[in-house]
Parts: structure tokens; C-alpha cells; sequence
């Protein structure tokens, strides 16, 4: 089996990379990619541990793009890691997240919550801060029980402390990961929150932009949304990824490899997401 996606200490992630590398030995998955949000910090040290494990790596890469009504996240796979106009790109989306985290707090203590941004930059392991460790921080204090409450009541897009940041247009994102030698794949896409019919109108219009693939397998899709996004890749041959999602202890019911238990990646789709690697370059 294998795991194409999965977070890091440089995004929201509670291993080190070359934890995550000795965690996907230990259980005996073939390949696995590191797909940290906005960031690719982290891909150096992982390719390296995974070659002294003797497991096969890709760098991956999650960029969340600007959308509505819900949340569209693309993946890039195989990208370089020293492409300059990608790594100047997500320098300045990271510097967007900066911003907004400096107006999360504010709307979080004018709500009678206290927390300081110390506490919250202590769950991170770098120096890229997201809404996950405001939950752990939340959590600590013991204003929520769990990062689900916490995203019900105050950090889900259109709750009482949450703000917006600017993100990369869709085309923008799929373009740098192109220009960068990557595949760009549509993460999760049922969280578009799209009717099936405006599900695949949108990858009619991704795929116009260089769309090169859907993640069909995911830990939280029932078998029905599984199957649709199936047939969405088959209908416009499309790559067939997939992954957990795995983030550690932030979100401890999803395990490496298997999700919530019953998920299966089958290691024919690495072989196939290389061979679309190799015909790109």
C-alpha cells in the first residue's frame, strides 16, 4: 500500500518528516509523498530519510486555492523543490497566513478567549502557523474538547472567529506546479461542496487549466463519493491518486496508511503518477 498525502511539523503536522518516514517503514508501505500546506520546507529532509529507509518518496505539495462556497485544495506532485518562482510564490502565500493569524487572535480574545500568540506558536514546529494549532492551544486551555468543536464554534469558514486570507487562483496554483515538473491533482474534491453535475463541470474547467489528476481514495469519502470521483477520472483519464491525510495528533482517529481503518492505496497508482512524472518532464 501507500500514502500520498500526509502533513508535517512544517505545516500542521505533529511528526517530523523523517518520523513520518520511519512511521510508513515501520507498517510497510511502499511510497509516500509530503504534502504540507503551502510549504515544501520539509521535502529535503524527507526525500533523504526515505532514502536511507529504502522507501520510495515524491515531493509533494498542497496549495489551498481561492474558492467558494467550500474549500478547494490541489495537490502537486513531483515538483522541484528549488523551482524559484514556485518557492517565491509560496513564500508570499505564507506570508498571507501570517496576517490573518494576527487577526484570528484578536477575534478569539475580543470573544473573551484568552490566549497568547506564544502558546499557539508552541504546537507549531516551524514557523508555519495554521487554524490547527490555534485548536490545540484552544484545546489546552480547555475551551473545547476537540479540534472539531473548535472549527464548529469558532474557526470554520463563517464562524465567529474566522478570517479570510488571500489565496492563489486555481489556474495560478496548477500553473507553478507545472512550471515546477509537478502534476497537479484536485485533493479531496467532494469538499468543494458541489452537486455531482457542478462537481464535474468544475473539473471540465480544471482540466483546461492542467489538471492532471483527482485523490479518488480519502480517508473521510463513503464508498458512494468514492465511486463518483472514480468515474470523474476515468471519464477524462485522469490520474487516480490517493492518501489519508495523515496529521498526527492534531486529528489522532486517521492513521498512516489506512485512514479510519478500512482505507487501501493501492501501489499501482504510485507507478502510474510516475510514469505521468517521467512523460512531463
Amino acid at each position: 500500500m501507500i500514502d500520498l498525502h500526509m502533513h508535517s511539523t512544517f505545516s500542521d503536522g505533529s511528526c517530523a518528516p523523517g518520523e513520518l518516514v520511519d512511521m510508513a517503514a515501520d507498517i510497510g508501505l511502499k511510497a509516500i509523498a509530503l504534502t504540507d500546506h503551502d510549504t515544501i520546507d520539509g521535502v529535503g529532509e524527507f526525500m533523504q530519510a526515505a532514502a536511507a529507509r529504502g522507501i520510495d518518496a515524491i515531493s509533494g505539495v498542497e496549495f489551498s486555492a481561492e474558492y467558494s462556497p467550500g474549500t478547494m485544495h490541489i495537490l502537486g506532485y513531483g515538483v522541484d523543490i528549488e523551482n524559484d518562482e514556485l518557492c517565491e510564490r509560496l513564500a508570499w502565500v505564507r506570508e498571507q497566513r501570517a496576517n490573518r493569524n494576527v487577526h484570528i487572535l484578536e477575534k478569539l480574545n475580543a470573544l473573551g478567549l484568552e490566549l497568547s500568540w506564544d502558546e499557539i506558536a508552541a504546537y507549531a514546529g516551524t514557523d508555519v502557523v495554521g487554524r490547527p494549532h490555534f485548536a490545540q492551544a484552544m484545546i489546552a486551555r480547555g475551551y473545547c474538547s476537540d479540534k472539531q468543536e473548535v472549527f464548529d464554534k469558532y474557526l470554520a469558514k463563517g464562524q465567529r472567529a474566522y478570517v479570510d486570507r488571500t489565496r492563489l487562483a486555481p489556474d495560478e496554483c496548477i500553473a507553478l506546479i507545472r512550471s515546477a515538473g509537478g502534476v497537479a491533482v484536485l485533493a479531496h474534491p467532494t469538499s468543494l461542496k458541489l452537486t455531482p453535475a457542478k462537481l464535474r463541470a468544475q473539473i471540465v474547467d480544471l482540466l483546461a487549466l492542467g489538471l492532471g489528476g483527482l485523490e479518488c481514495y480519502y480517508s473521510k469519502f463513503s464508498p458512494v463519493e468514492r465511486a463518483q470521483v472514480l468515474a470523474l477520472a476515468q471519464e477524462f483519464d485522469l490520474l487516480v491518486t490517493g492518501g489519508t491525510d495523515f496529521h498526527g495528533a492534531g486529528s489522532p482517529k486517521v492513521r498512516m496508511g489506512v485512514g479510519f481503518g478500512s482505507l487501501a492505496v493501492a501501489d499501482e497508482l504510485y507507478e502510474s503518477l510516475r510514469a505521468a512524472l517521467q512523460g512531463h518532464g
